[in-house]
């Protein structure tokens, strides 16, 4: 690969790495007139998928070659900024029981965080990516994604997905489950397309074929088959079901996947189109597609977008998820309201004294504003015990746009705002979480009565390891509940040997 060490960072560049359960890549774009224009685009085949031992723990093999392809790709996008770059973990790594040990090692290797998405966000991200390669129209369509570990089926119009499914059938799982000896034969064929035909039932009513007008294959496996069958004299970007019949019949005819040439069908991709092939044969079968037509967008151009959409607070689609959860759960919207805006008030004057990068204040501020909109939705199952059910509920739904440890950050901060602190199963030496933990829960007292409260002449600093709150002379007489409130909450620090001051001044 390149060395482009030499390249200063430019600040109009975004990147987006895919960490797929095949390959890794990375797409770096240039926002110009609303399209993302690509710049460099870098891909390995990683395997990781291949790389889950029997108790679902990546292997330290499969360790080791995930961090040196990232180590390869974090050269390239040194000096991003941070707002600017997205890395995300798909199946492989939602299946891994040690994925904490490798998205630690990942960010430290990569220099920026490492997501794990769910198959639902994964699905949307796709879609996102889709629609934007493909011309304007009112068409209802089917987007599939046959990833290393998952597939992925979206039903969607114009850049909105509508339906979205994830199935855990992928490339690496179907050759390592059906093709382990690489022996090409009949009956492990028939075998893995009836497997795959047999998962794909669960994906319900939504998904007949009454539901869509044009079928979309993206990346992988079948742009790797649809690159071998125009080898072939079939049409270019799309894949028949003729042509699908025909490859089957060629890799029989092989035997073994060591035998295997095929034009057009890249090194890395041998060892897994026999699982891909089958699970591409089971989908045109059970959705009784003729011709699936080959789409150029992806999860990682869907990612640019996404990132694109969150520089602007309006667009960012979690806001829009947030609010949903609200009025799922009957939030009182109101209060909410008024307990996100005194929180995104004393936010502020808590990061008045740090220096952050670009962006990163305002990224932290708005995942507190989200937390407090959201603080009550455990209120629906027990107004008492709301922080515990309100964090149960968000660990275990998937909002469209959240990654997975956004929403535990979320959780944790939902549940701390009543749990007593030394109970917290939180990193207290993360002092963002602590600023965000002390802004909501000071925001919770401060609106007890539920009305706006008045903040004038409030201080709030965090210096030193220190949170200092400064209130104006006059507020013990006039507030005595808020003020025994505060008060209770500076013994709470107390306990965890964090140092909360609270003084009065003229």
């Amino acid at each position: 690969m390149e060395n482009h060490t030499h390249h200063p960072a430019d600040k109009s560049l975004l990147a987006a790495i895919d960490l797929g359960s095949n390959s890794f890549r990375l797409e770096i774009g240039r926002l110009d007139s609303g399209h993302i224009e690509r710049v460099e685009y870098l891909k390995e085949a990683v395997r990781q998928g291949g790389g889950l031992d029997e108790d679902r723990n990546l292997t330290p093999e499969a360790i080791e070659r995930g961090l040196k392809c990232l180590a390869r790709f974090a050269e390239r996008i040194k000096g991003f900024d941070a707002a600017h770059v997205r890395a995300v973990a798909t199946q492989t790594l939602r299946e891994a029981n040690n994925r904490e040990v490798f998205t630690k090692l990942a960010k430290k290797t990569l220099g920026f965080d490492v997501e794990v998405i769910s198959g639902v966000e994964e699905a949307r991200l796709i879609y996102q990516g889709v629609s934007r390669f493909l011309p304007q129209s009112n068409e209802k369509r089917l987007v599939i994604d046959i990833g290393g570990r998952s597939t992925e089926f979206i039903l969607g119009q114009g850049f909105t997905a509508h339906h979205t499914a994830s199935l855990h059938v992928g490339s690496v799982a179907w050759s390592l489950k059906h093709f382990s000896s690489g022996e090409f034969t009949e009956k492990a064929f028939t075998r893995a397309e009836i497997a795959a035909e047999s998962i794909f039932e669960t994906l319900g009513a939504h998904f007949n074929p009454q539901q869509w007008e044009i079928a979309y294959g993206a990346s992988g496996t079948v742009g790797a088959v649809a690159d071998v069958l125009v080898q072939y004299g079939r049409p270019a970007d799309c894949v028949t079901k003729e042509g699908l019949v025909w490859l089957r019949e060629e890799l029989l005819k092989t035997r073994h996947v060591e035998k295997l040439k095929l034009l057009g069908l890249k090194e890395d991709r041998k060892p897994v189109i026999a699982g891909g092939l089958s699970i591409l044969i089971g989908i045109f079968e059970y959705f009784k597609i003729d011709t699936l037509h080959v789409a150029k967008g992806a999860l990682r151009h869907g990612l640019l977008y996404d990132m694109v959409a969150r520089e602007s607070a309006m667009l960012d689609i979690r806001n829009a998820s947030v609010r949903r959860l609200a009025r799922k759960f009957g939030v009182d919207e109101t209060h909410a309201n008024t307990v996100a805006d005194v929180a995104d008030t004393l936010f502020e004057k808590i990061s008045a004294d740090i220096q952050f990068e670009a962006g990163e204040q305002q990224a932290h501020a708005r995942k507190l504003h989200w937390a407090a909109m959201l603080h009550e939705i455990g209120s629906i199952v027990s107004p008492i015990d709301a922080h515990l059910h309100g964090a149960y509920i968000l660990e275990h739904t998937e909002p469209a746009g959240f990654s997975q440890h956004e929403l535990h950050c979320l959780s944790l901060l939902i549940l701390g705002q009543k749990e007593k602190l030394k109970r917290l199963e939180a990193d207290f030496s993360d002092r963002i979480f602590v600023m965000q933990l002390v802004c909501l829960r000071l925001s919770i007292i401060l609106c007890h009565a539920r009305k706006k409260p008045n903040l004038r002449g409030l201080q709030l600093r965090f210096f030193n390891e220190t949170i200092h709150l400064n209130l104006p002379s006059s507020w013990p007489d006039k507030f005595p509940q808020s003020f025994y409130l505060l008060e209770e909450e500076r013994l709470a620090w107390q306990k965890i040997n964090w140092r909360f001051e609270m003084t009065t001044s003229q």
